[in-house]
């Protein structure tokens, strides 16, 4: 009776064992910066003239005792999180659209096909010349960045759909809607969350690169302005924010997925 009672408990001492090795990971990288800052060092990269983490930290803190951060960072969630709610709900009805109406696949796929190998900081002339104001056009290249991977990702999961959960469905009597709603929709969610999970990292790109060109405030905006200001404190203290806040938003959407796709088969959830 020892052995079984055992089994069951190390996958989740192995588990917890997860997040320290995670933190000494993060430490360690923080350690060898410090050193090589501290230490000048020239190699194939200057360190000689690179903030270390202690700078970085000080920075960080006077700029979090100012509302400007704050606000940048709020502006930039405002953004990331319409673009992206817009391309979540659209990729996905195109994507089911195209893969189960031949008319709507006919009539939309080869104009996405064309469209998406365009990068979508590309569209920042095209959003200057659209939209009247910045924060729509902002807005727009945050949709197009993450509307294609849903699109992708929500297509093949619907074609990936095996046609015997289908055909069960039908010999019981349901039509278009139970079909929808009780084998189609149920039955892409990993597909369409993992076109969820990339569409929020190329989201991010996009968003803080239309910030650096054409934003007025945001984060992307401030770390470029503190690049024009040899504020490379700054310019770190941004690039760690973004970081956090794409790690943060990606997470979010991956935790989502993990709670509405229980019913999956999973050995490990952590």
């Amino acid at each position: 009776m020892s052995r079984p009672v055992r089994a069951s408990r190390l996958p989740r001492a192995s588990r917890l064992l997860r997040w320290p090795v995670r933190a000494a990971s993060i430490l360690a990288a923080l350690a060898v910066w410090q050193l090589l800052t501290a230490a000048n060092v020239r190699l194939w990269v200057r360190f000689d003239r690179f903030p270390g983490p202690a700078d970085v930290l000080h920075e960080f803190g006077r700029q979090a005792e100012h509302a400007q951060y704050w606000q940048d960072v709020a502006q930039s969630l405002v953004r990331i999180l319409t673009g992206f709610a817009l391309a979540a709900v659209l990729g996905v009805a195109a994507g089911v659209a195209t893969a189960r109406s031949r008319w709507a696949g006919d009539l939309l796929q080869p104009l996405f096909e064309v469209a998406r190998p365009i990068p979508a900081i590309a569209l920042v002339s095209v959003a200057i010349l659209l939209f009247p104001a910045n924060e729509q056009g902002i807005v727009f290249i945050t949709f197009a960045a993450a509307f294609f991977p849903v699109l992708v990702g929500t297509r093949h999961a619907v074609k990936a759909l095996p046609v015997v959960w289908e055909d069960a469905v039908r010999t019981l009597g349901g039509g278009r809607i139970r079909v929808l709603l009780g084998v189609v929709l149920p039955g892409i969610l990993p597909g369409v969350f993992g076109g969820l999970s990339i569409g929020m990292g190329v989201a991010w790109i996009c968003v803080i690169s239309a910030e650096m060109i054409s934003g007025d405030f945001g984060v992307g905006y401030r770390t470029w302005q503190a690049y024009t200001i040899v504020d490379y404190p700054g310019v770190l203290v941004g690039m760690a924010t973004i970081g956090l806040l794409g790690y943060l938003t990606s997470a979010a959407v991956e935790l989502t997925g993990r709670r509405l796709t229980r019913w999956l088969p999973r050995e490990d959830r952590s």
